[in-house]
């Protein structure tokens, strides 16, 4: 009889796509052994995340559940408020997608007039370090602001949409600022996929790699919308880039499979 030596390498490859094929067909065939969120869990999950943030305590934002889809309804009193009960929705674990209903709605004293809002959001924009002088346009209509021009790194383009978020009388941002890199460097794939991996919040993800000119495609499964949004951000940083299409699916099971084997 032949002695068979199997080197280590082949025996974590095999252990590794035995256990994958393992947490699939359990994600197949068993998701109560998986322990998914009943939409009544996901709903007062996302309710209590929205309790707990200071500045939505006191605001009222109804909030709905159906397989992993969210739908935020209510009326707050500035554009941040309403951002940041979508944000705190995100990062429930459990959130697939998120469906914003919530209007902006002011009193008297915190009404302005376009001119209003467009001379302070050019005076805020003008003192933020990170939004090179002279390079983004303001247009203000009925309280929502957009944004134009050329930056040539996407940090840039959200440093100005945070200079005016924040500003009295704003409903709305459209950040319409496009990016045109300085850097003319061809975009090594290779590149990308180690910025990712360098990232530990990115452990257990999995995300493919798409390079083509200067566009980065992301795709594949990751455990929650914090997780597909920084791998967006990681992807933006790479120098020459002018587009990401994140198409990372958020699927719930995949986390909790990471903790089931």
């Amino acid at each position: 009889m032949k002695n068979v030596i199997y080197s280590h390498n082949c025996v974590t490859l095999a252990s590794e796509k035995l256990i994958k094929f393992i947490r699939l067909w359990i994600s197949f065939h068993n998701t109560k052994f998986i322990g998914m969120k009943t939409n009544a869990e996901l709903q007062k999950d996302v309710q209590d995340a929205i309790k707990w943030e200071p500045l939505l305590n006191a605001a009222e934002i109804g909030v709905t559940a159906k397989d992993g889809v969210v739908s935020l309804t209510g009326v707050v009193d500035s554009y941040i408020k309403k951002m940041e009960a979508e944000d705190e929705a995100k990062k429930v674990i459990g959130v697939k997608a998120v469906v914003e209903k919530i209007e902006v709605k002011f009193t008297n004293s915190f009404t302005k007039t376009n001119l209003e809002i467009a001379n302070e959001a050019l005076s805020a924009l003008n003192l933020n370090w990170s939004v090179p002088k002279d390079k983004v346009t303001v247009k203000v209509e009925n309280g929502w602001i957009t944004l134009e021009g050329e930056l040539p790194w996407n940090y840039e383009k959200d440093a100005a949409k945070s200079a005016v978020i924040h500003l009295t009388g704003v409903k709305g941002v459209n950040n319409d600022i496009k990016i045109k890199p300085e850097n003319h460097d061809v975009i090594e794939q290779r590149d990308v996929e180690n910025a990712l991996a360098r990232d530990l919040s990115n452990d257990e993800s999995d995300i493919h790699v798409k390079v083509s000119g200067t566009r980065v495609t992301l795709t594949g499964t990751v455990k929650s919308w914090y997780h597909k949004e920084e791998a967006g951000r990681i992807a933006w940083k790479t120098p020459g880039i002018c587009h990401v299409e994140n198409h990372l699916k958020v699927d719930y099971y995949y986390e909790l499979l990471g903790l089931s084997i």
